[in-house]
């Protein structure tokens, strides 16, 4: 007599899922091999799908391009789900690189330069890459080496957190650089974020709860472009 089926055996797999299990396996033969990864030799296709009913499990192809095909037995529901929360997993730790811009004028001075190397080495140090542009105008664009200057003067000044990864080039009216993080990015700012907790730990121990300092400015929204001053 047939073995009881489990419910899933009755579905089709996703749409999106080419993997053939159970009667979807149409092939005669298949090489058998047992859910603890032993190896069964070669079975009829049909006699393999009783073994794994008989197990209350299914039967998986897994090398389909194998003469004969390779099969296996095994729970493909709990096959699935650890696998999606395996890419899950993935996803989630998966670094996302973002890409900021600042804007600059040849002639900035003094005050607006240091607010906007201070963007850039905010920038830096979330990890994130920074696409530096001069904008030239009307008859500084017959000086481009000052926006050279400028962008790499910029890059000295932030060398510890940031290095370029694409040389100043010129693109019509604009000059543009890449600086990316180094390894020393964020470094100052997690060490920082480490101390705040240890400190809120102590004043929690002692029981002397205190309100927390005001925060500083804002960090900049994902993908926030600073624009010329």
């Amino acid at each position: 007599m047939r073995p009881r089926r489990r419910p899933f055996d009755q579905t089709r797999p996703a749409p999106r899922d080419t993997t053939r299990i159970n009667d979807a396996i149409r092939v005669s033969r298949v090489r058998l091999i047992d859910d603890d990864g032993s190896q069964l030799g070669i079975k009829t296709t049909d006699d393999a799908r009783e073994y794994a009913y008989g197990k209350n499990l299914d039967l998986v192809e897994v090398a389909a391009q194998a003469d004969p095909p390779v099969a296996k037995v095994m729970d493909y529901g709990k096959y699935k789900y650890e696998q999606e929360q395996k890419a899950k997993q993935a996803r989630k730790h998966q670094s996302q690189i973002q890409v900021k811009e600042i804007k600059l004028r040849p002639k900035i001075g003094v005050h607006d330069y240091n607010t906007k190397k201070g963007h850039v080495e905010r920038f830096l140090n979330q990890r994130a890459k920074v696409k530096v542009t001069i904008m030239f105008r009307g008859r500084e664009q017959t000086h481009p080496e000052r926006g050279r200057d400028l962008l790499l003067r910029l890059a000295e000044d932030v060398k510890e957190i940031g290095q370029i990864e694409s040389q100043p080039l010129q693109d019509g009216r604009n000059m543009v650089m890449l600086l990316g993080p180094t390894k020393n990015a964020g470094v100052k700012r997690d060490a920082e974020g480490e101390d705040t907790e240890l400190r809120e730990e102590e004043v929690q121990g002692d029981g002397q709860r205190q309100d927390p300092a005001p925060a500083g400015d804002a960090e900049p929204q994902p993908g926030e472009e600073v624009v010329e001053a």
